[in-house]
């Protein structure tokens, strides 16, 4: 936070704050000047260009007003974000708190060490109780001393921990309402400044398109003018072509008339010509003087746009490192709960075993062993139903191998049956072909061999296939033996899917069997805790124990367990259109085919908006805009009683 600097970000929106000032102190001029120049052009233009050019003035009048008006809003709102970001404050004194938690969180990591030490003399204590059994009186000592230190350690952890306990749960209660008010407020900021920015965003747009619009208009006013001006000139020539072929015919007398009303005509013309220069001149510069504030209002509104991202930025940067020490603070108030459950556990385990040793010694026994042995019976006892179930497990394992080498066996004898099978179909196939070579092409009836052909074939269909008695008893044979085949086959595979039905029901036994293995592992692991003499210790340390002992310990993972948990907590908590939409997800990115399908719809769906928007917004738009125009501009040119200005009728316009 010091070196992302909050105080300077203020500073320069006090900068672009002042800036605005200015700009609209040279807007409220610029503004001045332009209505004094429209107060002189109206002074020296004459009625009819005022006439003419009053409603384009007014439209002019009306945009430059709505623009003012824009860009004083978007002023206004960049002031109140400006206010709310000038009062926020800077959050390097909290951060220096949560350091001063972290050392108190080593604080406690230290009393814990603390605890562990006392577990350890504990330990040793019993230890010491082990070695020293036969001493009733020494035994009564240690007992009371250990019951003791006991109390005394538990008390005062207890006490440590729930005091630290309370305190962190004050502080991380209010620290929390600290930061989620804060994060509420940086989002409902951050939410404001983007509407505002989107609006500005579409208030320029507008702004754009409007400008664009002015600028077609402009042109095609100054197209149609100079088209007028153009059929004018047009007529004029033709009038002045005729005045001359008239003033041949005409009499010397009528030359003076002539002369003064071609100088009227003259003065007249010049001084249209004139008011259009002047009326062009003033428009033009209107035109220059609106596009400039244009720009400069296009301007201010990108200024304010990186100003807004910048802000943007910032307030993302900030609410990504308050989620950041939430979570932290969230992972050790977690891992404090951990600790206190597990001592919870260590305790409920000190009074099963007190209860378990109260029950040993009540019935009035001197011997103190009876507890050991009684262990170590049920260990033992433990251990031969292990090796008992290995042994029926090897047993197992070997009953399934040799039943897959008989599967193997019935596989290759049916796959030799098949190749036999085959090559017999292929030598009957080639003893009968012959036979059937003799026969017509129409009816399939044999046909009487014919001079020295047939007599070829005869002998050579009698050399190969022998007398016909043979053929049908070679037959017979064969299909006896193709039908002792196939009741083979079906046997073998009859006894193939038995095969696999024992072999099912042995690996689900064999997983039961593994189930139960880990049980016994783990009843052996807690049986194993508890203090025995060197002489009866048992070592577990084989591989069978090992390979048990990791199963055993992937099955008591808390990771996997606790994620297994947050997700289906997530996955509850979601609504139903989430849900509905986690599916879709799932479904769409779960195979090539359902990606691609997905791609190319959005695509096609977008390319047919995308020409849908474009016929509708501009060729059907520029279409009705330029009917209307012409029809403004040439509708009265059209007419039949158009005339020029002093009533003669006008000539026919060749269109």
């Amino acid at each position: 936070w010091r070196t992302f600097g909050l105080t300077q970000l203020q500073r320069e929106l006090d900068h672009t704050a002042t800036e605005l000032a200015t700009r609209q102190d040279n807007s409220d001029v610029s503004r001045r000047k332009l209505v004094e120049q429209m107060k002189t052009f109206k002074r020296v233009s004459t009625e009819e260009i005022r006439k003419s050019v009053a409603p384009l003035l007014k439209s002019f009048q009306l945009e430059i007003d709505s623009l003012t008006k824009r860009s004083k809003s978007c002023e206004t709102d960049f002031l109140t974000l400006y206010k709310k970001l000038i009062e926020l404050p800077d959050p390097v004194a909290a951060l220096e708190q949560a350091e001063s938690f972290q050392r108190k969180n080593q604080r406690l990591n230290d009393i814990e060490t603390e605890n562990t030490k006392l577990r350890e003399t504990l330990a040793e204590y019993n230890k010491e109780f082990a070695e020293v059994k036969n001493q009733e009186v020494t035994i009564k000592n240690l007992r009371e001393r250990i019951k003791e230190l006991e109390r005394d350690s538990s008390s005062r952890t207890q006490k440590v921990i729930e005091e630290k306990h309370e305190a962190l749960k004050k502080e991380f209660a209010e620290r929390e309402k600290v930061l989620h008010d804060t994060q509420f407020q940086a989002a409902t900021k951050l939410s404001e400044a983007e509407q505002k920015v989107s609006m500005l965003q579409s208030a320029l747009d507008e702004s754009q398109s409007e400008l664009f619009n002015l600028k077609t208009k402009y042109d095609e006013e100054n197209a149609a003018k100079q088209a007028e001006a153009e059929l004018i000139l047009s007529d004029l020539d033709r009038a002045n072509q005729m005045y001359e072929l008239s003033c041949k015919e005409v009499e010397t007398l009528k030359d003076q008339l002539q002369e003064q009303s071609n100088t009227k005509a003259v003065s007249v013309s010049t001084i249209d010509q004139s008011i259009e220069v002047l009326s062009r001149n003033s428009l033009e510069a209107e035109l220059a003087m609106k596009e400039k504030e244009v720009s400069q209002l296009v301007e201010d509104i990108q200024h304010m746009q990186s100003s807004m991202a910048k802000l943007r930025e910032s307030s993302a940067e900030i609410i990504v490192k308050l989620e950041e020490e939430q979570n932290d603070k969230e992972k050790e108030c977690n891992e404090l709960k951990a600790k206190l459950k597990e001592q919870s556990d260590y305790m409920e385990l000190k009074r099963e075993l007190h209860i378990l040793k109260s029950t040993e010694f009540s019935g009035g026994t001197n011997d103190p062993k009876t507890l050991e042995m009684l262990l170590l019976e049920k260990n033992r006892g433990l251990q031969s139903e292990n090796t008992g179930l290995r042994a029926e497990n090897a047993q197992l394992k070997e009953f399934s191998n040799t039943l897959e080498q008989k599967v193997a066996l019935a596989e290759s004898t049916c796959l030799e049956t098949q190749e036999l099978n085959r090559k017999l179909e292929f030598d009957l196939m080639m003893i009968q072909a012959p036979a059937s070579v003799a026969r017509s092409d129409a009816d399939g009836s044999p046909s009487p061999p014919s001079g020295m052909s047939g007599e070829l074939v005869a002998d050579a269909i009698k050399n190969t296939t022998g007398p016909v008695n043979t053929d049908s008893s070679l037959l017979m044979i064969v299909s006896s033996q193709r039908e002792r085949f196939r009741q083979r086959n079906n046997e073998l595979e009859a006894d193939n899917y038995n095969n696999q039905q024992t072999i099912q029901h042995l690996q689900g036994e064999v997983d039961s069997i593994r189930a139960d293995n880990v049980k016994l592992y783990e009843k052996i692991k807690y049986l194993q805790s508890y203090p025995t003499s060197s002489s009866t210790k048992v070592s577990m340390e084989d591989v069978t124990a090992n390979r048990y002992s990791s199963q055993y310990e992937e099955t008591l993972d808390p990771f996997t367990s606790f994620n297994r948990k947050e997700k289906q907590r997530k996955y509850m908590n979601l609504t139903p259109p989430e849900k509905v939409t986690l599916g879709l997800g799932k479904v769409i990115l779960s195979s090539k085919i359902a990606r691609n399908i997905f791609f190319f719809y959005m695509l096609f769906m977008h390319c047919l908006l995308y020409i849908v928007l474009y016929k509708y917004a501009y060729a059907d738009d520029c279409k009705r805009h330029i009917a209307e125009m012409c029809y403004e501009k040439f509708g009265p040119q059209m007419m039949p009683g158009y005339c020029i200005n002093n009533g003669s009728p006008k000539p026919d316009l060749v269109l």
